[in-house]
C-alpha cells in the first residue's frame, strides 16, 4: 500500500497531484500531517510542497475544466472540512486522465468524488449567503463599523467583496473570532487581511462580538436598543415558530446577532 502524506495546504494537495503523475502511481490513501498510517503500509511519500508544481497543477485545471468548476474547487476548499481531502485529490486526478475529448466530469454525479467535492461547496457557498444576511455591525466613536462572526467554513474571502461595494464610502471591519483573523476596509480601495498580536487587547469581545461601552457609539447604543424593540414589536405571539425560526436562522449565529443580544 502507497500513502501520500501532506502539509494540509491547497499547494500541498496540488503538489500532491504533481507527484502522483511525475512518479506514474496512484496512492490508495491521502493523509496529512499527523495522521495516523493505516496497517500494511508498505511505502509513504511525504509531499514537499511546491509553489510551482501546485501552479503548474492549477493551470492544467483553468485549461480543462469551465471557470465554475475550478471556482467550485476553490469555494470548496474553504471548507476545511478534512473529508474533502482524498475525494478532491481522487477528482483532480481524474481531470488529468481524461482524455481531452471527452467531456468534463465536472458534471458527471454519478461520480461519487465529483459529487462530494460539489457538495461540500455547496455548503461553503450557502453559508456565505448566510453571512451576508446575519451579520450586524456596530458603530464605533471614530465612525468605523465592526462586525464579529464566528462561521463554520472560512468564507470571508466570499463576502469582503460584497460589502465593499455596499458600504463603499464608510471604514468597517470583520472579524472572524474562530480563525482570529479579518478583512479591515478604510472605505476605498479593497478590504485589507489583518490580525491581532494580542486579541486581549482589541475593544470588542470574541464571545459576543460587543464592542464595549467607552468604544460604542452613543448612536448606535441607541440604534440597537431601537432595533431590539421593533424586533418584539412585530413577532406575533400567535405565529411563533421556533422550529421554522431555527432553520432560517441557525442558533450559532444568534450571538452575534443584534436582536438577539440581551
Amino acid at each position: 500500500m502507497t500513502v501520500y502524506v501532506f502539509d494540509g495546504t491547497m499547494d500541498g494537495l496540488l503538489t500532491a497531484v504533481f507527484d502522483t503523475f511525475d512518479q506514474h502511481e496512484q496512492p490508495e490513501s491521502l493523509l496529512t500531517t499527523g495522521d495516523a498510517l493505516p496497517l500494511f503500509c508498505d511505502n509513504v511519500h511525504e509531499v514537499v510542497t511546491d509553489e510551482t508544481k501546485a501552479r503548474r497543477v492549477w493551470a492544467g485545471l483553468e485549461k480543462r475544466l469551465s471557470r465554475e468548476a475550478v471556482r467550485l474547487i476553490a469555494v470548496g476548499w474553504l471548507s476545511e472540512m478534512n473529508d474533502l481531502n482524498s475525494p478532491l485529490y481522487r477528482y483532480i486526478c481524474k481531470v488529468f486522465r481524461q482524455e481531452a475529448s471527452a467531456p468534463s466530469i465536472e458534471r458527471n454525479y454519478a461520480d461519487p468524488d465529483v459529487l462530494e467535492v460539489t457538495n461540500i461547496a455547496r455548503k461553503v457557498l450557502h453559508e456565505q449567503l448566510r453571512m451576508k444576511q446575519f451579520i450586524r455591525f456596530q458603530k464605533a466613536k471614530d465612525g468605523t463599523y465592526l462586525a464579529v462572526v464566528s462561521p463554520d467554513h472560512n468564507v470571508l474571502p466570499l463576502i469582503t467583496d460584497h460589502f465593499a461595494d455596499r458600504f463603499n464610502d464608510q471604514p468597517w471591519l470583520i472579524y472572524d473570532a474562530h480563525r482570529h483573523y479579518g478583512y479591515y476596509y478604510e472605505g476605498k480601495g479593497r478590504p485589507v487581511h489583518i490580525t491581532f498580536q494580542d486579541e486581549e487587547a482589541v475593544p470588542f469581545s470574541l464571545a459576543d462580538g460587543k464592542l464595549r461601552d467607552e468604544v460604542l457609539s452613543s448612536d448606535d447604543r441607541l440604534l440597537q436598543d431601537l432595533w431590539r424593540t421593533y424586533f418584539k414589536a412585530i413577532c406575533i405571539r400567535e405565529r411563533i415558530n421556533p422550529r421554522k425560526q431555527l432553520n432560517d436562522m441557525p442558533r450559532r449565529y444568534w450571538k452575534y446577532m443584534t436582536e438577539k443580544m440581551c
